[in-house]
């Protein structure tokens, strides 16, 4: 199992910025795919403006993985969200994993994971 917690200082504002990872937890399942565990943050502010998903990326910036949020999560902040089934090639040892949100697009903290790490 390897873990990605990143520390953010800053408490959500009244306006929604950019979608934040928060932590990551990415687990190799048994049929050798993996499952991660994606905290986000957001100043949701109702379908107007929300955190709407999230990417595993490769280093070469290809997209592994997409875990879509389906509706707003004002009153649950920071929320976790899982995505298993993640097809990684032996040869990547680390990812990234981005979040999106309805308005900015990509553009907030991002977590990276070694793969590698137990």
């Amino acid at each position: 199992m390897a873990t990605f917690v990143g520390a953010f200082a800053a408490a959500p504002t009244a306006s929604a910025g950019e979608a934040d990872v928060e932590s990551v937890q990415a687990t190799r399942q048994t049929d050798g795919a993996w499952r991660f565990d994606v905290a986000v943050r957001h100043a949701d502010a109702g379908w107007d403006h929300y955190a709407d998903g999230w990417d595993v990326v490769a280093p070469d910036g290809s997209v592994l993985g997409t875990r879509t949020l389906l509706h707003p999560h004002d009153d649950e902040q920071p929320f976790t969200r899982s995505l298993t089934g993640v097809s990684i090639p032996d040869d990547i040892t680390a990812v990234t994993v981005r979040a999106h949100d309805s308005v900015h697009g990509y553009g907030g903290a991002e977590g990276t994971v070694d793969l590698t790490a137990d």
